[in-house]
């Protein structure tokens, strides 16, 4: 029998006492209904109290045998109960249940693919700062562990698409594949970038020569913790070791020390996205500062005004002494749809371009006149005014007409792209799933 039938089985004995027992007082004593009732409880209860009216014989044995069996009814009913609680706390597939209930109510979140040692220092760090993530490992050892910190976990193979699905990566702002091989790591990546295109994903390596496959399979960066171990533990010698003139160059940049960095004309790193910022920097912002409100870990599209105040951390010196001669090239991107200004400010960003993004023409078209991009890609249909507009209103301006405009549609009609040729437009870029090909195609007529 199982403990919810048990359950039910004390519940119906238990009633069926009290039952007996209110009719009983009624019939052999002459109780009114509520005394009946009352003595029943009590007597059953065992709580003490005394006979609301003398008992005669008769009603002093029917007492007896109902202090015998009602009793018992309910010693049976509390250990129905207190078994049914214990098999709760038990039961690993309710827990399951309960994981999952949790985990689906996530969003925004972190994935964290293996719980070894880097695994296991990443889910402490977000835990710490209060950030929401998902660790996935199929060791019985690490998932105790996880059970026990009381962290978010999943039970299964991170390179499989439903244990992925299961972790939310539709919802997830970013996945670490910190598995234990570079196959699965690779593996991991390849499936998580094809759930989730948007998704920013940074994986682990242990051989440099895994780095490249990794990149090309969809990860935005590849750490290898070795490396970055050794090249900290030689920073501490050099700093140890070195001249004090050339410790305090490398202190002043920021070796390992978080530092500020100004934006200003010097820096060169006005207008640009926080991701192109940081590969100017050769580091990573993980603060902003800007009219004196803080923002921590700004995302990765936040364009940097002059003034702003960055809080840099890097592994190597940077040295900002004048602006950069190499700038990136700018593109505005002008789409409705948010998926697609996610997706394809990752890819123009990973090929190089600094890209700022705007949702409907109006809004666009004043970027474009500000920026004064090297190029700009528009969608045709836009919520306010079509792209056709856009690329027209910008070649009427005299600082327009050297900007290479790319019209961005399905729509692949020859009367289609005779209009865009009328409005200014330099090349049509028709849709496809392959997003690669038309970053090649933008990449190649920028730099034709």
């Amino acid at each position: 029998m199982d403990s919810r039938r048990r359950i039910w089985v004390a519940l119906a004995v238990t009633l069926f006492f009290l039952g007996v027992g209110t009719v009983g007082y009624m019939k052999i004593e002459r109780f009114p209904p509520l005394d009946a009732f009352y003595m029943t409880v009590i007597t059953i209860s065992t709580v003490g109290f005394g006979e609301i009216h003398p008992l005669s014989e008769a009603g002093r044995v029917f007492t007896i045998f109902l202090i015998l069996f009602g009793v018992g009814s309910l010693a049976f009913a509390a250990h129905a109960f207190t078994e049914s609680m214990i098999e709760k706390a038990s039961n690993p597939n309710l827990r399951k249940k309960s994981m999952d209930r949790k985990i689906q109510k996530l969003s925004g979140h972190y994935i964290i693919c293996g719980h070894g040692r880097v695994g296991a220092a990443s889910a402490d760090r977000f835990h710490n700062i209060g950030a929401d993530f998902v660790v996935i490992d199929r060791s019985e050892e690490h998932l105790r562990i996880l059970a026990e910190q009381g962290y978010n976990y999943l039970a299964g193979d991170a390179t499989r698409e439903e244990t992925l699905i299961g972790a939310g990566i539709k919802r997830a702002a970013a996945l670490l594949a910190l598995l234990d091989s570079d196959p699965d790591n690779l593996c991991a990546v390849l499936t998580a970038r094809e759930l989730n295109p948007t998704l920013h994903i940074v994986a682990r390596t242990e051989v440099a020569t895994s780095e490249s496959r990794i990149l090309r399979a969809g990860a935005d960066s590849v750490i290898s913790p070795y490396a970055s171990a050794g090249r900290r533990v030689a920073d501490r010698i050099l700093m140890k070791t070195m001249e004090d003139s050339i410790r305090g160059s490398l202190e002043a940049v920021g070796g390992n020390i978080p530092h500020w960095v100004i934006v200003n004309e010097k820096s060169g790193l006005a207008a640009h996205a926080v991701e192109t910022a940081n590969q100017i920097l050769n580091g990573t912002i993980v603060g902003m500062r800007r009219k004196g409100k803080d923002m921590l870990m700004p995302t990765l599209d936040v364009r940097l005004q002059m003034g702003d105040e960055l809080l840099i951390c890097s592994e190597h010196p940077v040295v900002m002494t004048e602006a950069r001669t190499e700038q990136p090239k700018k593109i505005v991107l002008i789409d409705d749809n948010p998926v697609i200004r996610r997706l394809y400010t990752r890819l123009f960003q990973k090929a190089g371009f600094n890209i700022i993004t705007a949702s409907n023409g109006r809004e666009g078209y004043d970027l474009i006149m500000e920026e004064q991009p090297d190029a700009a890609v528009v969608d045709l249909m836009l919520p306010d005014i079509s792209g056709l507009d856009v690329c027209r209103q910008v070649r009427e301006q005299e600082r327009g007409k050297e900007i290479k405009l790319f019209l961005f549609t399905a729509d692949n009609q020859d009367a289609t792209r005779k209009k865009a040729m009328e409005s200014g437009v330099d090349t049509v870029v028709v849709k496809s799933p392959d997003a690669q090909e038309i970053i090649g195609i933008v990449k190649s007529r920028i730099e034709s």
